[in-house]
């Protein structure tokens, strides 16, 4: 199987230029090029790509996916690291959570605002004054 970048984008619903962009930063090697210098991908590569673009879509950084396809690469290798990997981003996205529950939280408080006026506005007032934030009180 000899796929163009165009036909590489569509079976892996990964962008041309994000494509070309694992490329320069090394996640995906430089594929073969024709004659005519036009990129050519085969079957490891298009595995390759779904592997980034899935774990793209849970959260994980560049670099963590760079450690991870290393790591892909080493089949007989005891996993110890790939679960550190993992449990590191685990906790990245419970901090994340956390940070973002506290910020409903603060922003369902805001919300309550009596609808006065500008001047008594209790969103307008948090926003000015972050000491003014449920958050930031307790």
């Amino acid at each position: 199987m000899s796929l163009t970048i165009g036909e590489l984008s569509r079976q892996t619903q990964v962008k041309v230029p994000t494509i070309r962009y694992y490329e320069q930063i090394g996640l995906l090697a430089e594929p073969v090029r024709t004659d005519g210098k036009q990129r050519r991908y085969g079957p490891g590569d298009v595995r390759r790509l779904n592997f980034i673009r899935h774990a793209r879509a849970l959260g994980f950084e560049i670099e963590a996916i760079r450690q991870l396809l290393g790591l892909a690469g080493d089949p007989d290798r005891c996993c110890g690291e790939v679960h550190d990997i993992t449990r590191a981003h685990l906790e990245e996205v419970k901090d994340k959570i956390a940070r973002l529950s506290a910020l409903r939280d603060e922003l369902e408080t805001m919300v309550a605002c009596d609808h006065r006026r500008i001047s008594e506005c209790r969103i307008i007032e948090a926003i000015a004054d972050h000491g003014e934030c449920q958050h930031h009180q307790q």
